[in-house]
């Protein structure tokens, strides 16, 4: 079968051919129609990621949609290295098959989950977002951004702030229900005034975290400047990914300061509530009630899609 295969980390897969994956008792194989090229799939095969493989070579990818032998057209998680998603066949646990509702096509299924969940699981675990509250998205004009403006509008915040790099996308997303907007290619100090002013009376309960980097630290001053809204119960800051930097510099005073607790998203929930995120997601999307630009590639053109820039806010889903 053809197969996205990783040789050596920190350079692309290879498109090649392979044999077929054999399951085990606990596995089913799997027909893959579907693969999301996702920035945890390129992180994971640079050999930097905590889930990178431990010996090459692997087929690259982890989750992906396809169809069971009997016809069953199912989301599905890897969990077995070398098998992976960007193949054709590949075996995954019985248990980490989802179906994949009528309405939601096989791209769409594909690129939604993984950016989706990234939001939708600290919102319901670590932040415990409650009706009515605020939450600011650092990074809200990356796939993952512009869902999490969506999602948290979903899930009951009564006021949600977009704060990106990317204008053109940025402007656009009142329309996905941003009630206000922050640029963040502005000096410091006009930055930390725009967040001033993004936090209205109330300031900011919940800060979902995708850019780290010069942007928290902007936005941690900020917080700690006389007359910044504040929470009566603090802010609670996800720091979710790091686009914008691996570290910041973080002063004492701020966290005497400031009532703001930070926290990570990286402990994954129980199946259960794994798997009922997923399902809200995917009703969501099949009622046409969640947005997310996808583009659909050939996985024979693998290297050329995995150094592809220009395609801000757009997943690219390869097609075996």
């Amino acid at each position: 079968m053809d197969a996205a295969v990783l040789h050596c980390f920190g350079e692309p897969p290879h498109f090649e051919s392979v044999p077929d994956p054999v399951p085990n008792d606990d596995e089913v194989l799997v027909h893959v129609t579907a693969t999301a090229l996702n920035p945890s799939t390129r992180l994971m095969a640079s050999g930097r990621h905590y889930a990178s493989p431990q010996q090459l070579p692997v087929i690259c990818g982890v989750e992906g949609v396809g169809r069971l032998d009997h016809g069953t057209r199912v989301f599905f998680g890897v969990r077995r290295a070398p098998n992976g998603s960007m193949c054709q066949r590949t075996a995954v646990p019985r248990l980490f098959c989802w179906p994949v509702p009528d309405g939601v096509d096989d791209v769409v299924a594909a690129a939604l989950p993984n950016p989706g969940l990234s939001s939708w699981l600290p919102l319901i675990t670590t932040a415990r977002l409650s009706p009515g509250e605020s939450v600011l998205v650092l990074g809200a004009t990356g796939v993952a951004g512009k869902l999490a403006v969506q999602i948290a509008k979903h899930l009951g915040a009564a006021r949600v702030v977009a704060a990106g790099r990317n204008v053109q996308i940025l402007s656009g997303l009142h329309k996905l229900g941003a009630d206000a907007t922050v640029r963040l290619d502005v000096a410091d100090s006009e930055l930390a005034d725009a967040f001033t002013c993004a936090g209205g009376e109330g300031g900011f309960d919940i800060v979902l975290d995708y850019l780290w980097g010069r942007p928290t630290e902007a936005f941690l001053r900020a917080i700690t400047r006389k007359g910044f809204p504040s929470p009566r119960s603090g802010t609670r800051l996800v720091q979710i990914g790091n686009s914008a930097g691996p570290v910041i510099s973080l002063s004492a005073e701020t966290m005497r300061s400031a009532a703001v607790t930070i926290a990570g998203s990286g402990v994954l929930p129980s199946l259960d509530v794994l798997s009922h995120a997923y399902q809200q997601l995917m009703k969501l999307a099949a009622h046409g009630q969640l947005q997310i630009d996808v583009e659909p590639v050939p996985l024979a053109d693998i290297e050329r899609a995995w150094t592809r820039e220009g395609f801000p806010g757009r997943r690219l889903v390869m097609i075996p």
